[in-house]
C-alpha cells in the first residue's frame, strides 16, 4: 500500500488534484478527503467549537489515524472510511470503500503535515507528503464562492472566510517543513 498526502490551505484544490491523480493512476487507486474525518455538528456545539469547525481540534483524528493503520494492514481486506457530505454539512460514515485491490490511497486533507499533538501521528503513516500551495487571494475567493453555493448569504460567507479560514489558512502554511514536494499554483496551469 502506498499513501499519499496532500496537505494546504482551506481552498488550495486538494480535493480536485487528489481525484485527478486518483483517476490518472488508474483503478488501484482511491482518492480520500480528511473532511469526512469532521466531528459531526451535534458534537462541535457541545464542545462549544461550532464556530470554528475545520480548526484543526474539530476534526477525528484519532480515527483518522485507525483508518490510516487500518489501510497498512497486510492483511487488510477492505477498510471503510467516512466522506464529508457538502449538502449535509456532515460526515457520513462508511462512505467510502477501499478494497483489497487498491495500491495507493490519496490522502488529502489541510493539516497532514501539522506538528501539533495528535497531528503529528499521521506524517509517519504517509509514504509522501505534497503540499499544495496556492496564495490567500486566489484561495479567499473560491472559500467565498463555496460557501454561498452552499447556501450561505455572501456576507456570512465572506466573514467566515476572513475569520475561521483564514486562521486555518496561516497555520497550514506553517507545516511545510515535513513535506517532499511543493506544488506551485503555476504547475497546475
Amino acid at each position: 500500500m502506498n499513501i499519499l498526502g496532500i496537505a494546504g490551505p482551506p481552498g488550495a484544490g486538494k480535493t480536485t488534484m487528489a481525484a485527478a491523480l486518483a483517476q490518472q493512476w488508474g483503478p488501484g487507486a482511491i482518492a480520500l478527503s480528511v473532511d469526512g474525518f469532521h466531528l459531526p455538528g451535534q458534537a462541535l456545539r457541545e464542545r462549544g467549537i461550532a464556530d470554528r469547525k475545520g480548526a484543526p481540534d474539530t476534526y477525528d483524528v484519532p480515527g483518522l489515524l485507525r483508518l490510516l493503520e487500518a489501510l497498512r494492514r497486510p492483511d487488510r481486506g477492505e477498510v471503510l472510511a467516512p466522506a464529508y457530505s457538502r449538502d449535509l454539512h456532515e460526515p457520513v460514515a462508511d462512505a467510502a470503500r477501499v478494497g483489497p485491490d487498491i495500491h495507493t490511497v490519496i490522502v488529502e486533507g489541510n493539516y497532514l503535515g501539522l506538528q501539533q499533538t495528535p497531528w503529528s501521528e499521521v506524517r509517519p503513516l504517509l509514504d509522501l507528503l505534497w503540499y499544495l500551495d496556492i496564495p490567500w487571494a486566489v484561495t479567499r475567493e473560491r472559500l467565498i464562492a463555496r460557501r454561498v453555493a452552499t447556501g450561505r448569504d455572501v456576507v456570512e460567507a465572506r466573514e467566515w472566510v476572513t475569520t475561521v479560514d483564514r486562521a486555518n489558512d496561516a497555520l497550514v502554511r506553517s507545516t511545510t517543513a515535513g513535506v517532499d514536494r511543493v506544488v506551485t499554483a503555476e504547475e497546475l496551469r
